[in-house]
């Protein structure tokens, strides 16, 4: 898999570099030695407590990303999923400690354990104060001795940097470090490994398989599962969750493993807010990446039970851009559609021809629609046939209560159905189209007619014609042959007009014209394609 990276052996020194070059002199590093990489504030106050934690890159925005007046003073990047050096991490203890001491905070992983502990006992020998704690959040395992530090780890950053900043002693920021770590649990999900940046990507899970309780290091889950719905899976992981906390007054923190869309994280959200643990939750943190797994695409869950000191300290305001901040749960607000939207109201009627083809091409576009998806994946953004599909859902919905007796209002009606159901472009097309054609109906002409009318308003407002690789290609044949020869002969038409498209190496309209003729050779307009199915649908019903 390919990287934007320049080697394999300097990426994490040039990420690092690129990170204190975008702070605006927010940060610095130290120099000197290329195995020692340390990011740190760029100005410090030794008069209060340092607060340091890192462990191996690949994790961003953690650790670096949060270091910062409110945080951490220091981050020490090992290599991608490595522990750093003992060496690395002494030198940024002493870049960072005054008189107040230090505070490292360690996720329960035995290299880091190992480093950050030797560190901090050479750091102690050389006169500083320095206090640790080890963070080990995760419950994927119930009766492992030493759990992994995740997400969770992010609590204790922010716990511990809010008392440091407000001038707290090292004994107090240590016990309420340890107290938000101790108390912190954690689980994650993911449905594909992740990338070493410069190596072969390994893909251990089939198509429709999550692996549940993973860490953040490309390690497996503890189980793997069959992929339930979001809602379902927000359920079975705030199952897990509630038993290892108490209290009704909890912080959630939903983290982006990586790769997950924000789409994807706003539903996962929205899906365990809605669980008896959800509406335990009075603050949310996320849902962002924060402790990420390179690309991983999965989610992680951290809760944290909250008292006065921890909400406090959660909710008070950094001036860090990979920090969130805490919302505070609240009711949405909703509030009315405006009024002057209302539509034509259409008073239903019954037609037994006109009910069961508008239903055979509802069904025959709801049918089509992982192909189309298919299709358009290939020549435009993937979803031709969910948008199909949802136009005639929308119509189904609605076909009891539609004029179908009265074919200029049911037209309107159509019209109506599809510019409210379907987004972008293709909507205000279908709604153009039908509204046109209602307009001709209106006025006397036969469906043929009113059809190629339709398809005149829908020319001239797209900008498409015949041979620009679009719907066109098979709608404007179909109607034509319409008029001479019927249904059958309109869907022959159509579907010869969605398979010579695979024969055009240019599209002059829709996101195919931006594709290079190699990428469009042998590939049917999903558009067309609809089309077809839709005529063949009309002539078997």
């Amino acid at each position: 898999m390919a990287h934007f990276i320049d080697a394999r052996a300097t990426l994490v020194n040039d990420a690092i570099d690129g990170l204190v070059a975008a702070s605006g002199g927010r940060l610095a590093r130290l120099d000197g030695d290329p195995g020692i990489r340390v990011v740190l504030r760029a100005e410090l106050d030794p008069g209060k407590v340092a607060v340091v934690s890192g462990g191996g890159s690949g994790h961003e925005p953690a650790h670096a990303g949060f270091v910062g007046p409110g945080m951490l003073s220091a981050a020490v990047c090992g290599d991608v999923f490595a522990s750093p050096s003992v060496d690395a991490v002494l030198a940024g203890i002493l870049a960072v400690t005054g008189p107040a001491g230090c505070l490292l905070v360690v996720k329960n992983y035995a290299g880091d354990r190992l480093n950050f502990g030797l560190a901090a006992e050479r750091a102690r020998a050389l006169g500083h104060r320095v206090e640790t704690v080890i963070v080990s959040d995760d419950i994927a395992l119930p009766d492992a001795k030493q759990p992994r530090g995740v997400a969770g780890t992010l609590f204790v950053h922010k716990v511990a940097g809010h008392a440091a900043e407000a001038g707290a002693t090292l004994e107090t920021v240590a016990a309420l470090a340890r107290r938000a770590a101790a108390a912190a649990k954690s689980l994650g999900i993911a449905v594909s490994t992740c990338t070493i940046p410069g190596a072969p990507r390994s893909e251990r899970l089939a198509e429709g398989q999550a692996e549940l309780g993973l860490g953040i290091h490309g390690e497996p889950g503890v189980e793997r599962i069959a992929l339930p719905p979001a809602s379902e899976l927000a359920r079975m992981m705030a199952q897990r969750l509630s038993g290892a906390v108490a209290g009704d007054r909890l912080a959630l923190l939903m983290n982006n493993l990586g790769s997950a869309s924000a789409l994807e994280m706003q539903i996962l959200t929205r899906a365990v807010l809605a669980t008896d643990l959800g509406r335990r939750v009075r603050l949310l943190i996320g849902p962002a990446p924060l402790m990420t797994a390179l690309d991983m695409h999965g989610a992680s869950l951290s809760v944290l039970p909250l008292d006065d000191d921890l909400e406090t300290a959660l909710t008070a305001p950094v001036p860090l851009p990979a920090w969130p901040g805490a919302a505070r749960i609240a009711a949405p607000t909703l509030r009315p559609i405006p009024e002057g939207l209302a539509g034509e109201a259409f008073t239903p009627s019954r037609d037994a021809v006109a009910a069961a083809r508008i239903a055979a091409v509802a069904q025959a576009l709801i049918a089509a629609e992982d192909r189309l998806n298919a299709l358009d994946a290939k020549v435009g953004d993937g979803d031709a046939g969910t948008t199909f599909a949802g136009a005639a859902r929308a119509v189904l919905a609605d076909l009891d209560r539609l004029p179908q007796a009265d074919p200029a209002a049911l037209c309107r009606a159509l019209a109506e159905r599809i510019g409210r159901a379907v987004g972008g472009s293709s909507g205000v097309l279908g709604s153009i189209f039908f509204a046109a054609a209602a307009a001709a109906l209106a006025k006397g002409a036969a469906w043929a007619a009113a059809l190629a009318q339709g398809v005149a308003r829908v020319e001239g407002y797209g900008g498409a014609k015949p041979g620009d690789r679009t719907l066109l290609d098979a709608l404007v044949p179909a109607v034509e042959a319409l008029a001479s020869g019927g249904l059958g002969a309109a869907a022959e038409a159509a579907r010869a007009g969605a398979e010579a498209t695979a024969r055009l190496d240019r599209a002059g309209a829709g996101r195919s014209s931006y594709l290079a003729a190699g990428d469009l050779a042998g590939v049917q307009d999903p558009g067309a394609a609809g089309v077809a199915e839709a005529f063949s649908a009309l002539a078997k019903a």
